[in-house]
């Protein structure tokens, strides 16, 4: 028997997400039937190798217990089920380790485990049998790589946590299982959607996709911040689902946060490629079809989403070794602050390289100069250098220590032998180990999950009720990109002609960005349909490109969401390598977003009246305007 409506909700987007998220939820006013909280990075995967490598029982998120413990009684209460990633590479050890807790709390828990995720032990083999893991990006091979490798984990999708709900768990814990999976899973059990059903699907992908990253739905890095109410408390997101795969994003009542069109658009583009092609291992949805409209305070309905079938390939996160790196900095105090800070940085290199030369040492592999507080994300945007005050960020990376060594020891040397006015910020910086990113695709059929069902029944031990697997997956002739044009209702509604102005795009947009290995993504939302279709025909990839010339060192792409109002920029070769290989002090991408808001054009007057005033961007954000034009 189906069900009419189902209320899934999150608690946490990545591990060190708000402690306090899951109470909020369990507690919170709605009723809940799932909470999905997702722990894991590609990073975090290899942090967690390394971990049950030293301990056979670690290698999950420790913080997934200390969360839950003292909400156990209310969750079972509830029947609430929690469905996560936590177990990372060890999920049979966080699932034991959660019923220890239990017993002591006179509980007895039911534990679902989907496990076969973790590659690593046989990439020898898998490669032996012509599963060559190239590149996903670069199209480089694996095969220098191998002996590097920490972690190597496939992404599962959702029919494996669909398996595991059928046994009527407590809790279900994963491995790798793909963000949007968690969410998508319950929907397909309570619904009893087929695998073929690809829109209903689909929409449950953009569904996981909204609520994945938690409160980045419901106000958090949201472009007009001073719109949310408060961020004391925040909610966190909650998708209310019906059986034909519409959804309307939500949060409790009386937390903080804001959830509206503008926000839940912003998630939407988050990270995001192409948007006719975001590919999961249960289907492939079409992100240029969502149909978005407000459905009250807070409430914001989502529909109309289409899916196609999906390949027959899984994608494979691998985490390798890949030397060492170190950040030091000295805060450099004006007048003059940016001018000290260049000396500072010159003569330190020079000197850096001048000891490693007369000891004999290789030269650093990679270093970066950052002037905090004075352009160090925004590279190159800024025109004029006011700062009374700079952080100077100096770091470098290297696969032999020694270099390294050199660099850390001169650093704290620097304090009393430049300009004056330097303050000190510590010792020598902390070199630490680069693992590094390698995403890759392989054959479903050589990584099949298993689940295994389990339960507390008074022997001061959880027993194995059932196993099933390995699951074999469909047959699909699903493919990558679509060919259908993405129809664009809003090709009238271009604004021209009278006066212009000149403007940041920040009265014309707001933005998000996010990374996917060395490229960075910006999705840029007009705040009307006449804004967007000023952007299409003005904001293009080589406008882009030409605006973020010190930053981006690879091409610009661009992609059109009509029905979002959204343009989305790949921004290849922007992160420094991406991941902890990068030594930007934004890794990630995240603040690209604004500066692109930052950026000035000159547009038509009327185009800005075309914005509903709930739309607009508060005072507060807007960057001094130059004048008419």
């Amino acid at each position: 028997m189906t069900r009419d409506l189902i209320r899934i909700a999150n608690a946490g987007g990545y591990w060190g997400d708000d402690p306090y998220a899951l109470r909020r939820q369990v507690e919170g006013a709605l009723p809940l039937d799932y909470v999905s909280i997702d722990y894991l990075a590609e990073v975090t995967m290899s942090i967690l190798q390394k971990q049950r490598l030293k301990d056979p029982g670690a290698g999950y998120a420790r913080d997934f217990i200390t969360q839950i413990e003292p909400l156990l009684e209310r969750i079972l209460e509830r029947r609430i089920r929690i469905i996560t990633n936590a177990g990372g590479v060890n999920p049979m050890a966080c699932a034991e380790a959660l019923a220890a807790v239990a017993r002591a709390k006179g509980l007895r828990l039911r534990l679902a485990v989907v496990s076969g995720d973790d590659i690593a032990p046989r990439l020898g083999e898998l490669r032996a049998r012509g599963v060559d893991l190239r590149n996903l990006e670069t199209r480089e091979s694996f095969a220098p790589f191998v002996e590097k490798a920490l972690a190597a984990n496939a992404y599962f999708g959702a029919r494996p946590v669909v398996e595991a709900l059928r046994g009527d768990p407590d809790l279900v814990i994963c491995g790798r299982v793909t963000d949007t999976g968690i969410t998508l899973a319950p929907m397909i059990h309570a619904f009893g959607w087929a695998a073929t059903d690809y829109d209903h699907l689909a929409h449950g992908i953009v569904a996981g996709h909204i609520i994945e990253c938690g409160a980045q739905a419901t106000g958090g890095n949201f472009t007009d911040w001073q719109k949310v109410p408060s961020f004391v408390d925040m909610g966190f997101p909650i998708v209310e689902c019906s059986p034909d795969g519409s959804f309307v994003v939500t949060k409790q009542p009386g937390s903080g946060g804001l959830v509206t069109a503008q926000t839940v658009r912003e998630q939407l583009l988050y990270e995001m490629g192409d948007p006719q092609a975001y590919l999961t291992p249960d289907v492939i949805a079409d992100f240029s079809s969502i149909q978005l409209q407000s459905a009250g305070p807070d409430r914001v309905r989502i529909s109309g989403v289409k899916g196609r079938p999906p390949t027959d390939l899984l994608k494979v996160s691998v985490a390798y070794a890949d030397g060492l790196k170190a950040s030091g900095s000295l805060i450099i105090s004006g007048p003059d602050a940016r001018e000290k800070a260049e000396v500072f940085a010159r003569v330190f290199w020079e000197r850096c390289a001048s000891e490693l030369h007369k000891a004999g040492l290789p030269a650093l592999d990679d270093t970066a100069t950052e002037f905090i507080g004075d352009d160090s994300t925004h590279r190159g945007l800024s025109p004029e250098h006011l700062a009374s005050e700079v952080l100077l960020r100096l770091s470098a990376r290297c696969s032999d220590r020694k270099p390294l060594d050199v660099y850390r020891k001169l650093l704290p040397s620097m304090i009393l032998s430049g300009p004056a006015g330097v303050a000190v910020t510590g010792g020598a910086p902390v070199i630490s180990e680069v693992v590094s990113y390698w995403p890759a695709l392989m054959p479903q059929e050589h990584a099949l999950p298993v689940v295994a069902l389990l339960e507390e029944r008074g022997t001061g031990r959880l027993e194995r009720i059932s196993q099933t697997g390995p699951l074999a997956w469909p047959v699909t002739n699903g493919g990558g990109g679509s060919d259908t044009p993405v129809a664009d209702p809003w090709t009238a509604y271009a604004v021209a002609g009278g006066a212009t102005i000149r403007v940041p795009l920040m009265r014309l947009a707001h933005a998000r960005s996010g990374d996917k290995g060395d490229t960075a993504n910006i999705g840029l939302i007009g705040r009307s349909p006449e804004c967007y279709a000023w952007l299409r025909d003005h904001i293009t990839a080589e406008r882009v490109k030409t605006w973020f010339a010190s930053i981006c060192h690879g091409p610009v792409e661009r992609f059109a969401v009509p029905d979002l109002w959204a343009l989305n920029f790949l921004l290849e070769g922007s992160l420094g390598g991406g991941g902890t290989r990068s030594l930007f002090i934004d890794a990630q991408g995240k603040t690209l977003s604004q500066a692109l808001l930052r950026c000035q054009v000159e547009v038509p007057e009327a185009l800005l009246a075309t914005i509903r005033p709930q739309d607009a961007p508060c005072p507060g954000e807007l960057i001094a305007e130059g004048g008419r034009a």
